[in-house]
């Protein structure tokens, strides 16, 4: 008998993660080079009031363009196998590539409700592609490598930087008052928290977590002057997200390896 022989790589799809991946990496450098509308930075300095994080902390993009570019060429390589995980996050993670790069030309127009629709719809889509792809723990180190931790810390990134993008709009617009302001961070906090834990809980993928903790911290850095209650709930947000992921992913761990 002969073996049946693997499915064709799809070619279109291969391409368009490339493309993404290309669109997200270089919009920062272009945005840049060319002085064109606001930073980051300013876009958000009419609405950071609410809730911030230290600014060291989208050092991060350093860590995920560069895993992002490992992951566009390996996914791209004849010796690629086509499987699962770029089968079920492969369309997600050209949504959410090209999004990053959408969401800096918005925020360079002042685009505000752009920017909320697009980094929301970035993230959902990774995220739900996560959740749908289920357990990571049978991935090979190969595919965790390449394919699992680039879009899970993306997917990480983008959870806790929609919380934040929609507060400063929210801010903005002034629908947020000083007032109410603490109410709006603690819950962002909680809801942030909360999808970290579940989303963790249901793939054991330790990438997703880290970047939602390492945003965590951030904020706690930043608001620990000004807003100290804040800053201790995002520090115990940020731990207790931690501390369950290395549970969750250790136990699962044990288990795996464990007699029947």
């Amino acid at each position: 008998m002969f073996k049946q022989a693997s499915p064709p790589k799809p070619v279109l799809r291969s391409i368009a993660v490339v493309l993404a991946a290309i669109v997200a990496i270089a919009m920062p450098s272009l945005i840049y080079a060319t002085d064109f509308g606001l930073s980051a930075a300013e876009f958000a300095s009419d609405g950071n009031s609410t809730l911030r994080a230290e600014g060291y902390a989208f050092s991060i993009w350093g860590l995920i363009y560069t895993a992002l570019s490992a992951y566009a060429i390996y996914q791209i390589l004849p010796a690629t196998a086509n499987g699962r995980w770029l089968d079920r996050l492969a369309w997600p993670s050209v949504v959410s590539m090209t999004g990053c790069g959408l969401w800096l030309f918005a925020s360079a127009i002042d685009a505000k409700a752009a920017t909320v629709a697009i980094i929301a719809i970035s993230a959902g889509a990774l995220v739900v592609a996560f959740w749908r792809a289920g357990d990571v723990g049978h991935a090979s180190l190969r595919q965790a490598i390449f394919i699992l931790w680039p879009l899970g810390l993306l997917a990480g990134w983008l959870t806790i930087a929609t919380a934040i993008n929609l507060l400063t709009v929210l801010t903005a617009w002034e629908v947020i008052t000083p007032q109410t302001a603490p109410i709006w961070a603690g819950a962002g906090i909680a809801a942030v928290v909360l999808i970290g834990l579940a989303v963790t809980n249901r793939t054991r993928l330790l990438a997703y977590p880290l970047p939602i903790a390492w945003g965590l911290a951030a904020v706690y850095v930043a608001e620990q002057s000004d807003k100290p209650q804040i800053a201790m709930v995002a520090a115990a947000g940020s731990a207790l997200l931690l501390a369950f992921a290395l549970f969750r992913v250790l136990r699962g761990r044990t288990q795996a390896v464990a007699p029947s």
